[in-house]
């Protein structure tokens, strides 16, 4: 079951630039910076209350903020959804007829398993599901 938005991720071309822009926006620095090699992707994470929200920077032209940032430019990525079984989430979602874009869970960045639900089956907003590694 859905839980929560846990994180709204962005995309940037520049981490530094963005941190900038982010620090100066929320009033605070970011609590998190990583890497996601699977994703080639580095991650900058803010913290607001209940509120993350995740910077994403392209470590290769093959990764997918690369092509994002290329074909729409910077901005809105992915909205992320805290799950409690990530696993039994992904199988009821396939069950309904969502397109996942992984077959099983990977390691994400803050310590998560993520999987992407395609956005053709979402109004064009690409999911994230996410749940906390133990």
């Amino acid at each position: 079951m859905i839980k929560r938005i846990e994180h709204i991720g962005i995309a940037v071309k520049n981490m530094e630039d963005a941190n900038k822009v982010y620090t100066n926006l929320l009033g605070i620095d970011p609590y998190k910076r990583e890497e996601v090699e699977s994703e080639m992707v580095a991650t900058s994470f803010f913290k607001t209350g209940e509120n993350k929200v995740e910077l994403l920077e392209a470590k290769s032209s093959e990764s997918a903020i690369s092509k994002f940032i290329e074909k729409r430019g910077e901005g809105l990525h992915h909205i992320a959804f805290e799950v409690d079984d990530i696993v039994a989430e992904m199988e009821r979602l396939k069950n309904l007829g969502f397109a996942l874009l992984s077959d099983k869970p990977k390691r994400g960045a803050d310590n998560k398993w993520i999987c992407f639900v395609h956005p053709k089956n979402t109004n064009g907003v690409l999911i994230e599901l996410c749940q906390e590694i133990h």
